[in-house]
């Protein structure tokens, strides 16, 4: 259930000389020993960055890692631990029970004693229920352990807030191809001879890692196994390689951060962007219908009745991919998002409907004003109910300009629309009327 290390990891900076050592894996061969090897994170790692000010003031506090797979979050806990002189514990939240829990402490507590203190990374840490992030929390405070929690998730979602008030969080980016690259290069030194690929495919395979340095690793060694003796293009090496898997979690961060970037871009007008998200999730394997339900959403909320039509052809566009399933119904729902993207914008419905919501919330109370009231009896009609009612049919223009609100509240103002698409001609009435109603008195 837990791996203990009290040395430094290997170099990989040395060509590999074979033996025991050339059938590690590789990306334990050039696993760094130091904290400036590590590749990307500059921004978490250097001199005056967060984890790098830490160490220079002898200050380390425990942490949360916050990334993508293959970043090096393990790779940085195990370093901090040796430049720390701390005993690393490593256990992951998937195998690890109360019991497990237990013996870690009890371990971490004698070694404490003993003048010796324990860095604990705790891989997949948002996995831990509330109960067992909270037994952390009394050897956190007493030094017992460093904790240093790895996740992939939004630790404000997953964590205890009791957990992120003793810890602080450091966000890990996914590498790009300059440190893909990097990493490539250090990992040819390790094994002795550069990569049998022409440069397209050299490009190809970097992209195929998306950011995840094991990844990469793990795609060097199967070209490695290949015993190429020429160079590959970068069809060749298409055909013999798959793509990693993209990463996308339909229930956690990627899913909301991508519904959101392909909100945002329809909401900014800009169809190439919200094509692209869109898409993004589609290959994630997002349900359809869900995206289906968000985009007549969209037109609703972004669009309202700038362009009255955006709902329906949102609307139909999901009831053409009911009809045709997938994959030829989503392209019914890639036009509604080209639609969307390029009409008109307005909340100004939505923000009325909002204005209205928290003014009859406030006022819930209030009747009507009796003038609108029917008056179905005699005791009605005694009280008031429907005397001095103009019937708008009737009126000069068909507006009668009455009042219509509580007879002890001040004529509020929600909806506003505004100076585009068909919102304009809309306008054009609300004013009409709000001169029409001042004339008259209303």
């Amino acid at each position: 259930m837990t791996d203990l290390f009290d040395i430094p990891p290997d170099s990989g900076s040395q060509p590999a000389q074979g033996g025991a050592s050339a059938h590690r894996p590789l990306a334990d061969r050039i696993r760094p020993r130091a904290l400036d090897e590590v590749i990307g994170q500059g921004h978490v790692l250097g001199p005056e960055a967060p984890l790098g000010a830490m160490l220079a003031s002898g200050s380390l506090s425990s942490l949360v890692l916050w990334g993508p797979p293959g970043v090096g979050k393990t790779t940085i806990a195990r370093l901090l631990a040796y430049s720390t002189d701390r005993q690393f514990v490593q256990i992951s939240a998937i195998f690890t029970g109360v019991p497990d829990l237990r013996k870690v402490f009890d371990a971490a507590r004698l070694r404490y004693q003993q003048g010796r203190g324990t860095l604990l990374f705790v891989d997949e840490i948002h996995r831990f229920n509330k109960a067992q992030q909270d037994s952390f929390l009394p050897h956190m405070e007493d030094g017992t352990i460093l904790l240093v929690g790895a996740t992939t998730e939004n630790p404000s979602f997953e964590l205890n807030a009791a957990v992120l008030s003793r810890a602080q969080v450091l966000v890990l980016e996914r590498l790009n191809l300059r440190d893909l690259e990097l990493l490539a290069q250090r990992a040819e030194q390790a094994l002795g001879y550069g990569l049998p690929l022409k440069a397209p495919a050299r490009e190809a395979l970097l992209e195929m890692a998306d950011g995840d340095g094991r990844a990469l690793l793990n795609l060097i060694e199967q070209i490695t196994a290949w015993k190429l003796t020429t160079p590959l293009e970068r069809e060749a090496l298409s055909t013999r390689l798959m793509r990693r898997a993209t990463k996308y979690d339909k229930s956690g961060d990627e899913h909301y951060n991508l519904i959101s970037a392909l909100h945002k871009s329809v909401r900014g007008s800009d169809p190439d962007a919200a094509l692209y998200w869109f898409s993004r999730m589609l290959e994630g394997g997002e349900d359809p219908r869900f995206l289906a339900r968000r985009l007549v959403r969209m037109a609703v909320e972004d669009i309202g009745m700038a362009d009255p039509q955006a709902q329906t052809h949102a609307l139909q566009a999901w009831e053409v991919f009911e009809r045709l399933g997938s994959p030829e119904g989503e392209l019914a729902l890639a036009q509604a998002v080209i639609y969307l993207a390029l009409a008109p914008k307005s909340n100004a419905g939505y923000m009325a409907y909002n204005a209205a919501r928290r003014e009859a919330k406030r006022s819930g109370s209030e009747p009507p004003p009796k003038h609108i009231l029917n008056a179905p009896t005699k005791l009605m009609a005694e009280q008031g109910y429907g005397t001095g009612y103009a019937y708008d049919h009737n009126a000069e223009e068909g507006f009668s300009g009455q009042n219509y609100f509580p007879e002890t509240m001040k004529r509020p103002v929600f909806y506003a629309p505004v100076e585009r698409g068909f919102e304009r001609e809309l306008k054009k009435r609300v004013d009409w009327f709000a001169r029409m109603r001042d004339k008259r008195g209303g």
